[in-house]
């Protein structure tokens, strides 16, 4: 069987995540002969250290455009047309872009390239890191089904993953791909309330971090809906009616709503 030759362009933190993430399902996995992984990276410094972790690493862009079927694209939003440049001639009627760039449409990459370019979108999130990620994955027409499945192999391996209409992946990163850094504000909020009360500010933070995940496994496993288990903790004249109340009074779901409609507004702005 002809190995499936899966190529990185980009190994900042999201796009190593995802290596690593992958690595790590490949190493586990009876498919560990069937995929051969290049990654290639501009800083010299990021591929030395990558060679030495026991990467197969090329030496530019063009050699993974060269070599690789599927071509995961991690750089930034901002170089991606100067990337597309450089291998476009490269690029057969069988390469799959899997773009991890934020704000980019599938239109815009096959602007850049073939207007018959395969193109998969994926929005990941830090926690990738973790391996524990959400991501929203979308693709264009020009994909197969076993080309897609096989992209949401790649990752699963470090993410959760959700299958999201090509025309709303910019409206998805607010919801995955923004929210934890607006969840870490949310926390530090908490955590400096908690300093001010002559409370220990590290059990704070572990209590409300755990308190996130209980919550989130709420919403996800437990069969109750949002205003349900909103009720559930609301006691008629209780404290957390009270903290709901101030809450609402400050316009926290407007508050919500305007920092997602300026994270979508970016992202188009970033696709341009």
């Amino acid at each position: 069987m002809t190995a499936l030759s899966l190529g990185f362009i980009g190994a900042g933190n999201m796009g190593f995540a995802l290596i690593k993430g992958f690595q790590n399902w490949v190493s586990a996995s009876e498919k560990s002969r069937e995929v051969k992984l290049h990654i290639y990276d501009a800083l010299p410094e990021k591929r030395e250290e990558l060679k030495n972790k026991g990467f197969s690493v090329l030496e530019s862009e063009i050699e993974i455009a060269k070599r690789c079927k599927y071509i995961v694209l991690a750089c930034k939003p901002q170089q991606l047309s100067e990337l597309l440049e450089k291998i476009k001639s490269f690029i057969t009627a069988e390469t799959v872009l899997v773009s991890l760039c934020a704000g980019i449409s599938a239109e815009f990459i096959c602007s850049k390239t073939s207007e018959n370019a395969k193109v998969i979108l994926v929005m990941p999130n830090m926690p990738m890191l973790l391996g524990a990620g959400a991501s929203a994955i979308s693709c264009n027409a020009a994909v197969s089904g076993e080309e897609f499945a096989f992209a949401g192999t790649v990752i699963e391996s470090c993410s959760a993953v959700e299958v999201i209409p090509l025309d709303k992946m910019n409206e998805i990163i607010c919801i995955n791909a923004s929210s934890p850094a607006f969840i870490y504000l949310f926390s530090k909020c908490f955590a400096d309330y908690a300093a001010e009360q002559g409370i220990d500010e590290k059990s704070a933070l572990n209590l409300f971090a755990k308190t996130l995940i209980g919550a989130s496994k709420m919403l996800t496993d437990s069969g109750f809906g949002v205003d349900e288990l909103i009720s559930q903790v609301s006691s008629k004249g209780g404290t957390t009616l009270a903290g709901l109340e101030q809450l609402r009074l400050g316009g926290l779901e407007v508050i919500v709503k305007n920092a997602c409609e300026a994270c979508t507004k970016r992202a188009y702005e970033l696709g341009k």
